[in-house]
């Protein structure tokens, strides 16, 4: 847990809430936070497989789990290629698209392209290997921007998206299976840090209060993004309904959904009947490496 990311302290929730869930199960559990002497550590602890409870770069793009596959310690959900995939926001709305889901206007686009031809629209941009809504921006008046002329917010080109107002849903997968979906609701402008994070941020309704045909089509959708994508364990796949549709747009698919107490995907598993703790435990006992012969 922990890692190097801005999602540090979001990750450090999650992990801890997780090793508190694993111990409840009967593990030990040993809490390691990630820096770049990780691999000693590790080495030193030989660990019969490693929970990864890590958020943002490095830890959810396939470093880690590149690391780990050649210290050959298996670790929880997706390998090397499902997670860089799933990271990279450009790429997985290519790789949905492919699917046959829907996907909003939009693409990568740099500090010049977007002051050179400047939006006309209500738009998104956020950063394209990014999390927890941090460096996100959901501008409804393209003449009045969040940051100043000619400035940038961002590391290098952004993720730049047409704004879909609509219902925000979400839909966790356990295995092979999708759980339920989630409809959720916040006061905010969007579904931001706060929103996500805070307690009393936002309201989930469980299950989401849509109609039945466009449930079971998130249900399909999140599933197929899932095998498609090469996930295993756990993912979360978020979408938004526009309104007076019936199709939900895909958002994008996180493999390493958070665990802190506001968290979606331990309260769909516990809508589901599965305690947190029995969560950890089958994610635990599903823990490998993505060079399993080795």
């Amino acid at each position: 847990m922990g890692g190097m990311s801005t999602e540090h302290d979001v990750s450090i929730a999650t992990g801890r809430a997780c090793a508190q869930g694993l111990r409840t199960a009967g593990y030990d559990v040993y809490e390691v936070i990630v820096d770049r002497n990780v691999a000693p550590i590790l080495t030193d602890l030989a660990p019969d497989a490693c929970f990864n409870a890590l958020h943002g770069s490095l830890g959810e793009d396939g470093s880690i789990q590149g690391l780990l596959n050649i210290l050959g310690i298996p670790y929880t959900h997706s390998g090397v290629a499902a997670s860089s995939l799933a990271m990279d926001k450009v790429r997985s709305r290519i790789a949905a698209a492919h699917l046959g889901l829907d996907i909003a206007s939009g693409g990568s686009i740099d500090r010049e392209a977007f002051w050179r031809n400047l939006p006309t629209s209500a738009f998104v941009m956020k950063s394209i290997n990014g999390g927890s809504s941090i460096d996100t921006f959901v501008v409804r008046d393209p003449h009045n921007l969040p940051f100043e002329n000619h400035a940038w917010p961002f590391a290098g080109p952004a993720l730049l998206e047409a704004f879909v107002e609509g219902t925000e849903l979400t839909v966790t997968v356990l295995g092979d299976e999708a759980l339920t979906v989630t409809e959720i609701v916040t006061d905010a402008p969007f579904y931001d840090y706060a929103a996500k994070y805070m307690p009393g941020g936002s309201t989930h309704h469980v299950p989401a209060r849509i109609p039945a045909a466009c449930f079971d089509l998130c249900m399909e959708q999140a599933l197929l993004v899932h095998r498609g994508f090469g996930c295993r364990g756990l993912s979360r796949t978020d979408f938004i309904l526009p309104q007076n549709a019936r199709r939900p747009v895909f958002l994008e698919i996180n493999t390493q959904p958070g665990m802190t107490p506001t968290s979606l995907s331990p309260e769909q598993a516990a809508f589901m009947g599965i305690s947190f703790s029995d969560l950890m435990s089958r994610l635990a006992e599903a823990a490998t490496t993505d060079n399993r012969s080795v």
